[in-house]
């Protein structure tokens, strides 16, 4: 088992708990990953719902295993095809392999598509990651260097929009606004925050207690409608308009802060990796796996695998147990191998 080595695409958080697993199962895993260092987005996160962890905490455990255990990593690596033998990388070059599995992870929604919301050409409206890189920074503060007295955090940016073809959900948003409300509130009790939604979807554990949590300790506020547009007004303050449907009443608002949560979408490069591996997309962009029961971390082709977002918009507690399922089986599939 040894002598088989597993092509591992992407270093995020599924990718190095893939590659520890079968590393301590006896195969040879080696991590490709396209950025500089390995952890992926979550390695950009503050702190993670429901119990606001340190993301840290998280990752350089892994990170650490990854050392430990001597596994072979390659880093500002680009994967530009794959089979189930074989990984083609930048510049043509071959890595030889005995099974690959798919752990690219997925895109954030590039808010500068919704141009009625000005991110990228007003001051003062941010995305849910720029907002984590602020909190990760230690402080959150107006482009004037002022700290917000409202802010205004629109969910589904990217999510459930026919517009720019963005049809499904991204699980993850909801929990994260919460999230980010109920930290907003901790770091400055004073600020008014809300929430527009469309619906509140609190799936996972401790989910709701959250969201409980955060209309009765911390009073945010909850404003079922979706944000229409947002406007300049002076010293960098935005008015945005919405509709309240629960009431039927438009509303019109003045915010220091627009904080907009960011869905997933499929990597750009799915289309092609599939394309070159002869296995299917599903319509939304992500990898359609063999099926979404028994075989949900396998693709079409046997030899290819897959876990995490890659294939749909999952929690890191999803994410990490997908990517040991999928470890397990690939061993199985290298064990079959050895036999035939």
């Amino acid at each position: 088992m040894t002598e088989k080595r597993v092509a591992i695409i992407g270093g995020g958080v599924a990718g190095m708990q893939m590659a520890i697993h079968l590393k301590e199962r006896g195969a040879n895993p080696v991590i490709i990953e396209r950025e500089p260092t390995l952890g992926g987005k979550v390695a950009g996160w503050y702190v993670l719902f429901p119990t606001f962890t340190p993301a840290e905490q998280v990752v350089a455990p892994l990170k650490q295993r990854i050392a430990e255990l001597g596994i072979e990593v390659m880093l500002d690596t680009t994967v530009t095809a794959i089979a189930p033998t074989c990984v083609t990388l930048q510049h043509g070059q071959l890595l030889r392999c005995d099974a690959v599995a798919l752990c690219s992870g997925s895109t954030l929604f590039d808010a500068r598509i919704k141009e009625e919301y000005g991110y990228g050409i007003y001051d003062n409206v941010y995305t849910s990651a720029d907002l984590e890189q602020m909190m990760r920074e230690g402080e959150v503060r107006m482009a004037n260097g002022e700290r917000p007295e409202r802010i205004a955090i629109l969910h589904c940016v990217g999510s459930r929009d026919e517009k720019v073809c963005q049809r499904h959900c991204s699980k993850v948003c909801c929990v994260t606004g919460v999230k980010q409300a109920i930290e907003l509130k901790r770091m400055m009790p004073q600020a008014e925050v809300f929430n527009f939604y469309m619906d509140i979807r609190m799936f996972g554990p401790g989910y709701e207690e959250m969201y409980r949590e955060a209309q009765v300790a911390h009073n945010v506020h909850f404003v079922r409608g979706r944000i229409s547009e947002a406007s300049p007004l002076s010293e960098g303050r935005l008015q945005i308009k919405a509709e309240d449907t629960l009431t039927g009443r438009p509303l019109r608002m003045s915010v220091d802060m627009l904080v907009l949560l960011i869905g997933m979408r499929g990597n750009d490069d799915n289309l092609p990796l599939a394309t070159s591996a002869g296995i299917t997309l599903a319509e939304n962009g992500f990898f359609h796996p063999r099926n979404h029961f028994l075989d949900n971390v396998e693709s079409e082709r046997k030899g290819i695998f897959m876990a995490g977002t890659c294939s749909s918009p999952k929690s890191i507690g999803e994410t990490l147990c997908e990517a040991t399922t999928a470890a397990e089986r690939i061993i199985n599939y290298l064990n079959r191998s050895n036999k035939a």
